[in-house]
């Protein structure tokens, strides 16, 4: 298995410990890592999605996939 590049690395440290107000977050993505936050959650989901990423980060990842799925539940439920 491969491991996470120093990037992919950088992204789930700061998801670990970015701010919880999204204004907040949104401003420390661009900082961090000059993206907008639509393009950081893109990657981000397709980061948590990969088995490097559970292998290194498994407590971090499942809380995150976790927070994902809760999510896409809630969307599905309240289009019914």
């Amino acid at each position: 298995m491969t491991k996470l590049s120093p990037f992919d690395s950088a992204v789930l440290m700061f998801e670990q410990a970015a701010p919880r107000c999204v204004g907040t977050k949104e401003d420390a993505i661009r900082d961090e890592f000059g993206l907008s936050a639509v393009r950081y959650h893109q990657y981000l989901n397709k980061l948590i999605d990969a088995p490097e990423a559970y292998a290194e980060h498994p407590q971090l990842v499942a809380r995150l996939r976790r927070i994902r799925d809760n999510r896409a539940s809630r969307r599905a439920a309240a289009k019914i």
